[in-house]
């Protein structure tokens, strides 16, 4: 009977028909098909121009490979000095501008000093504005023609075109961006420490530093970090008033535009490319550090009043908010005096110089456009680049190397990503020659620039989703479009806005990525100010900088006005009562 039973089984076996092999939808076809899209306009975007300055840095004389270029380079005291004036201009910046953010984060976070939307409001004007307002304003106020020159002098500083005018204007510029991190990093405190050594009768100098310092470590590195890496990438700003003294970003753009001197350009591109590097590295190191430290238990600290002590703090934001309003108010000052510093009347005519005159009305146009552009392209291809990543299956060897991909542009200066696509779309050969010095091309540009903030916003917003609505939808067999449209849209709509303003804002004050790429149809404001300043023309330079943080101030209202009206039509859930 074994034998039998073995035998048909055996031949049940060979005449059972095959398992039907599962078709894959076509709706998750399509799934795969965008997420290959992103990758390919990353790859196009960011790593073949990268590709391309490494090539082009690395060719020898016989058109192989070699590291002659870059021996020639050490071998140049001027560039080496370049090398050294960026890194200890970079490390004082930022040795200053910590210290100094943290304080302002420990009022607004700490205390209960009144005011505190009015002081993070204006702690956050540098962002609406290109760096070079800073720079300008520096200029009204310590150059040779500047109305505290005396003063500035008397200090025993040296004149202000060099290393003190590049150090100032970079304290202005990159504050914002290192008080935001250092503003969320005291957030997290733990309450229940602070009562325990309250409870032990601890001072507060003691809490300070065996608590609060402690605590808000990580926050300060990466601070640090992106302080660093800002002012050394940093270009509008050297090359306004930094006068003879010289920064690879300055050399980087005289190598290429003065010289035509691609390769040496190129070597310099990856030098300045290595420290972006290294902190991206430990920054996101350091931020897995943070993540991991944080307690589900953690309870969140509420500030106590102390009259004497919320004195204090409100007397310190008003002096960096007093100073910040100088910087940004002189630049306006400046651009409205009528003959610097003869006439101070109120005038219109380094207005109408510089939209007019000088036929910029159109540069500030072109800035529009390519905000508009970076701001709806840049917000979609973020949006369902993080979608697809996050909440559908398949292509398991593409999904990391899309996310290294997103994750990449925040290492990489604008000013190195210019020039690798001058190097890549600039090539005859290549079949997208045809994009190079056209708006286009300065909005792929601009949004692969800022991707990963984008990106890492997105990704946050749709983690928080609930994974069980696509597993519902895949059940009920629900093409992922129509959750996609119908859930997923809805609830992000908030963070969306917040990506397309961000989008928005950088692409009107950004240089550094597009100084490379624009033709004369093409020219844009905040290249316009450069070419003004170079001109000699400081009023109108001043003007265009004021009109370019005037229209991301109108813009930012009006986004946050439809945000409002957003959230009244699409939001109401969230606060809706549970039954």
């Amino acid at each position: 009977m074994g034998e039998a039973a073995r035998v048909e089984a055996q031949r049940q076996r060979q005449f059972a028909p095959s398992p039907v092999k599962q078709r894959v939808h076509w709706s998750e076809r399509l799934a795969q098909l965008g997420l290959l899209g992103v990758a390919l306009l990353l790859g196009v975007g960011l790593v073949a121009p990268l590709f391309q300055i490494l090539q082009q840095a690395l060719q020898g004389e016989g058109g192989g490979l070699g590291l002659g270029s870059f021996a020639a380079y050490l071998a140049s005291p001027a560039l080496l000095a370049s090398l050294w004036n960026s890194v200890w201009v970079s490390v004082l910046v930022t040795l200053i501008v910590l210290p100094l953010a943290f304080g302002f984060a420990y009022a607004l976070t700490r205390s209960c000093m009144p005011a505190k939307g009015l002081f993070r409001t204006i702690s956050l004007l540098p962002l609406l504005a290109p760096s070079l307002l800073s720079a300008i304003s520096i200029i009204y106020w310590f150059g040779n023609q500047g109305v505290a020159k005396a003063f500035w002098l008397s200090l025993g500083f040296p004149g202000i075109y060099g290393a003190s005018g590049i150090v100032l204007a970079e304290c202005f510029a990159t504050f914002p961006h290192v008080l935001m991190i250092l503003v969320t990093a005291l957030r997290l405190a733990d309450a229940r420490l602070y009562e325990a050594a309250d409870a032990l009768g601890t001072s507060t100098v003691r809490k300070f530093f065996t608590i609060t310092l402690p605590g808000a470590k990580y926050g300060l590195i990466s601070a640090a970090l992106v302080c660093f890496t800002l002012v050394i990438t940093d270009f509008g700003i050297p090359k306004v008033v930094g006068g003879n003294f010289n920064v690879l970003a300055t050399d980087v753009f005289k190598l290429v535009i003065g010289q035509q001197d691609f390769q040496r350009g190129a070597v310099v591109a990856l030098l300045l490319l290595t420290p972006a590097v290294l902190t991206f590295a430990v920054d996101y190191f350091v931020q897995r550090k943070q993540n991991a430290a944080l307690s589900a238990r953690a309870v969140a600290l509420a500030p106590r009043r102390s009259a004497r002590f919320d004195a204090a703090m409100l007397l310190y934001c008003m002096l960096i908010g007093a100073l910040m309003l100088a910087v940004f108010g002189m630049a306006v000052f400046g651009s409205f005096a009528k003959l610097w510093p003869y006439n101070l009347t109120p005038s219109l005519d380094h207005y109408v110089a510089g939209l007019i005159d000088a036929g910029l009305g159109e540069a500030l146009v072109n800035s529009l456009k390519m905000a508009a552009g970076t701001a709806v392209f840049g917000t979609v291809i973020v949006f369902v680049g993080a979608y697809l990543l996050e909440k559908t299956r398949g292509l398991p060897g593409v999904r990391p190397l899309v996310r290294l991909m997103a994750m990449l542009p925040m290492a990489v200066p604008g000013l190195v990503l210019g020039l690798g696509y001058i190097f890549f779309f600039n090539d005859p050969a290549n079949p997208l020659n045809g994009l190079y010095q056209t708006m286009s091309l300065l909005v792929i540009c601009t949004v692969v620039h800022f991707y990963t903030t984008g990106h890492l916003t997105m990704v946050t917003a749709l983690k928080a989703i609930d994974p069980e609505f696509e597993a519902v939808s895949a059940s009920l067999k629900v093409p992922f479009y129509k959750t996609f449209w119908r859930v997923t849209l809805p609830i992000c709509l908030p963070t969306l806005l917040d990506v397309s303003r961000y989008f928005f804002i950088n692409a009107m004050t950004t240089i550094s990525a597009v100084v490379f790429l624009y033709s004369p149809d093409t020219k844009v404001a905040a290249v316009a100010i450069l070419n003004l300043d170079e001109a000699g023309e400081t009023g109108a330079a001043a003007a265009m900088a004021v009109l370019i943080a005037a229209v991301s101030i109108v813009v930012t209202l009006a986004y946050l006005a439809l945000g409002k009206w957003l959230d009244t039509r699409t939001q109401a859930w969230r606060g809706a009562p549970h039954s």
